[in-house]
């Protein structure tokens, strides 16, 4: 299991319920350290920011508290920044396993050209990030899956490269915990002469990548476009967690064209494991 989780929290309310009801969760599936992180926005509080480091250094010691006080060991730390490369550096720091955040879905424009904390997070952090995704309700914010069974059944999104060996070892860290899943493989390439062919080739390369792991991997070959792929197996299927790589590419690229990556963790409804392969 992960050991080192790192939580940046805003005080939102969506925050706050995931630190409340998804963290101690983590800890009972065998997590061992929590960090606890606020990062004051340099460009929204300008010179208010110094200010306030005090009120929220207070605040946030009182949350690592109440984990203390449940037997969790916890630290707490406030930083004056931007909020992402300062997670991205503090996570590096303290050398976590797993940053985890919330994300709410939001205007899907805002998101393509304006980023959200959680995907920028994911842009410049080379630690593994899990998304708990979140839908809006009336009064209330809701998750996906119950932290509780987050790991059960995972669709694991690979495409052979050596990003598939690095998201193969982030399995590993919690493949105790897996009681079946799904292997994926997504083919969007080549000519149409040459689709059969790269089909029993993907075939071929999800059963010596399954002989890799423990436990019960269902094997799925798709063709057409990854994105959509990933996020209609893993509702098909019933996962619990999607896994998908992120390779290095630029911001803007990112941003306007949008990688498979990017569009797994905009659209999907379920909880998204992003693994950096940089």
């Amino acid at each position: 299991m992960f050991e080192r989780i790192l939580y940046p929290t805003d005080f939102s309310e969506v925050s706050l319920h995931a630190l409340r009801n998804c963290i101690p969760k983590l800890f009972e599936l065998g997590a061992k350290e929590l960090y606890l992180l606020h990062v004051i926005d340099i460009t929204v509080a300008e010179l208010e920011a110094f200010e306030l480091e005090e009120i929220y250094r207070g605040k946030l010691e009182e949350l690592a508290e109440e984990f203390k006080g449940a037997g969790i060991k916890a630290k707490a730390e406030v930083r004056i920044g931007i909020p992402s490369l300062e997670i991205a550096e503090v996570s590096e720091e303290a050398d976590v396993d797993l940053i985890v955040t919330p994300s709410v879905g939001e205007n899907v424009w805002r998101q393509m050209f304006m980023g959200s904390t959680a995907s920028n997070l994911a842009r410049a952090t080379k630690k593994p990030v899990l998304l708990l995704k979140y839908v809006k309700r009336a009064d209330s914010y809701e998750l996906a899956v119950d932290c509780s069974e987050l790991f059960k059944r995972p669709l694991v999104a690979l495409d052979f490269s050596e990003c598939s060996i690095k998201i193969v070892k982030t399995l590993r860290k919690f493949e105790e915990l897996i009681e079946g899943g799904i292997l994926l493989h997504s083919v969007d390439y080549g000519k149409a002469d040459e689709l059969e062919r790269n089909i029993e080739m993907a075939k071929r390369n999800l059963e010596k990548t399954a002989k890799g792991l423990g436990g019960e991997f269902e094997l799925e070959v798709t063709v057409g476009t990854a994105s959509r792929a990933i996020i209609g197996t893993a509702l098909a299927k019933g996962a619990t967690l999607i896994v998908i790589g992120k390779k290095g590419r630029s911001i803007l690229k990112d941003l306007i064209l949008g990688s498979t990556a990017e569009r797994v963790m905009r659209d999907s409804k379920l909880p998204v494991l992003l693994v950096p392969c940089e």
